[in-house]
């Protein structure tokens, strides 16, 4: 059969191969044209540079083989001399290329095969291709599609134009595809691989709940509503933080809806999920609080530096507040991103006096006094023996029962003890060999270098060398627990954004920095040095 007999036939496979896999006619045409060359190099030889050209309006397929002008011939089915080069273009140089056109021949069998298995080959890359392009740019929305088979537990999606796949652990639990059903889900990621776009969808996401919230209230499509942040436990309870940006619409009612009719429908498609929908506040402390719902909180107390809270409630509540199997308190805490430690008042009183009876134990350790002066100075308010020691004197006299000569004679006592401590603080310092040259740092405390000196940073380029990690410690979360790391100077009240202060200081003095280029890391810092 003669290529240029089918002109028509060619265009016609073009087209419908086109339309069958969703993918642009010149796709087919371009691999219809390198099955094409394949079959003609079986013909004409391996070596030989063939062309093969289709019209894509008329269909007309020709043939040329390329010639490379060269000085003298060594391969005549790949080369040309110049002298017959020029007879057909008096211009051409050595390097150029010369196109010669070949005539039109039979197919055999096997070049034929082999044609249609180069053009099944690059329609299926092509097709390939158009499925990723489609779907990276969907990460991130939900999809429609139709479940094809169920393998080992994993559900196959047909979107139509690809095929997803429900891995068993991105269902909901108990819940259960048959082929034929239709299911709604989240693509959460796209990736390329060997055997095509690997789609990935899930119906246990965070990002699920908030997207199908978004289709069912009008209010948050437009942007009046925002979804701030979602926790799930899925198929059993979630939190939902939502805040308005028009203070005449309520965000909680309008995600509710008319006798709960919003709520309601994606309560349905999460198979029966219950869903709390909190206020979102700017206030860490107001948006906690209204995250432990329906659990009343008496008393919150904040930790920035660690990101945590400790929320106090009435003993009656405290069940309610951790929730079962501690569900209530872990969803109010993926919800918030803080930690949170629940204690009963009970407990908070209990804790309260157990600090107190340590306050007053260090001060009649430290500056000798008894029982009862010791807590008379725990229930005033003083925590250290360094605040004794540098309060105002007449502040220390109008404590009932104290004149001006006991209030000298505690903080003679209190500055004695410190400067026998800061006296073992020195002894020790030198001991473990630390630099002096530490102290030109702002706030070191000899204290200070003793910490740092124990674990091996003792001259001013160990220090530079430092991140605030090092020094006031990190948290960091797995799988839902929450581990502390120690820094160097622990226990020392030190702010992480003091600690990069100092850090700064010491590159400073070690030459690392000049001194002007060390403000805009300073404000840079604590975010970089923040973990999980």
């Amino acid at each position: 059969m003669a290529v240029s007999a089918n002109r028509l036939e060619i265009l016609q496979i073009a087209d419908a191969v086109a339309r069958e896999k969703s993918i642009d006619r010149s796709i087919v045409i371009a691999s219809m044209e390198d099955a094409l060359q394949k079959a003609a190099r079986s013909r004409y030889g391996q070596e030989t540079e063939v062309r093969a050209e289709i019209n894509p309006k008329t269909g007309e397929v020709r043939f040329s083989r390329l010639l490379l002008v060269v000085d003298r011939v060594e391969n005549e089915a790949t080369q040309i001399s110049i002298e017959d080069a020029r007879k057909r273009n008096p211009a051409a140089q050595a390097g150029d290329w010369i196109s010669e056109t070949l005539p039109p021949f039979d197919f055999g069998r096997i070049a034929a095969q082999s044609a249609k298995q180069i053009i099944v080959q690059k329609v299926r890359e092509a097709e390939r291709d158009r499925q990723y392009d489609e779907f990276k740019d969907r990460i991130g929305e939900i999809v429609n599609g139709v479940v094809k088979r169920v393998e080992y537990g994993n559900v196959i999606i047909d979107l139509a134009r690809g095929e997803g796949v429900i891995r068993r652990d991105e269902m909901i639990p108990r819940e259960m595809f048959r082929p034929g059903d239709r299911a709604r889900a989240y693509v959460y990621d796209v990736r390329r691989e060997q055997r095509g776009p690997q789609i990935f969808l899930s119906r246990t996401h965070p990002q699920f709940m908030a997207k199908l919230f978004k289709q069912e209230v009008p209010e948050i499509y437009d942007g009046v509503i925002e979804v701030k942040s979602v926790a799930r436990d899925p198929g059993s309870r979630a939190k939902i933080a939502v805040v308005s940006r028009d203070s005449s619409i309520d965000p909680v009612g309008a995600c509710v809806g008319m006798r709960g009719s919003r709520v309601q429908a994606v309560v349905q498609e999460l198979q029966g999920e219950r869903i709390d929908i909190i206020p979102w506040s700017a206030d860490a402390a107001t948006f906690i609080v209204n995250a432990l719902q329906p659990a009343e909180v008496v008393k919150v107390v904040l930790d920035e530096d660690s990101s945590r809270i400790e929320v106090v409630v009435p003993d009656d509540q405290l069940s309610l507040a951790i929730g079962r199997r501690g569900q209530n308190v872990r969803l109010a805490s993926q919800l918030t991103g803080w930690d949170i430690d629940i204690l009963t008042e009970a407990e908070e009183s209990e804790r309260r006096q157990r600090e107190f009876e340590e306050r007053t134990r260090g001060f009649m350790s430290a500056i000798d006094v008894d029982e009862v002066v010791g807590r008379l100075l725990a229930s005033e308010g003083f925590r250290s023996v360094e605040e004794l020691a540098y309060v105002e004197l007449p502040e220390l006299a109008t404590i009932e029962g104290f004149d001006e000569e006991t209030a000298n004679e505690i903080q003679t006592r209190a500055r004695n003890y410190l400067d026998r401590l800061e006296a073992e603080n020195e002894a020790r310092r030198v001991e473990l060999g630390v630099a002096d040259e530490l102290r030109e740092i702002d706030g070191m405390t000899t204290a200070m270098m003793v910490k740092l000196g124990e674990n091996d940073v003792k001259t001013m380029e160990d220090f530079a060398g430092c991140v605030p990690d090092d020094l006031v410690g990190w948290t960091e979360k797995k799988d839902g627990e929450t581990t502390k790391h120690e820094g160097f100077l622990e226990g020392v009240d030190l702010s992480r954004e003091e600690a990069e202060a100092m850090i700064m200081a010491a590159r400073v003095r070690a030459g690392w920095i000049e001194e002007q280029t060390a403000e805009p890391a300073e404000e840079e810092a604590p975010a970089e040095g923040e973990q999980g």
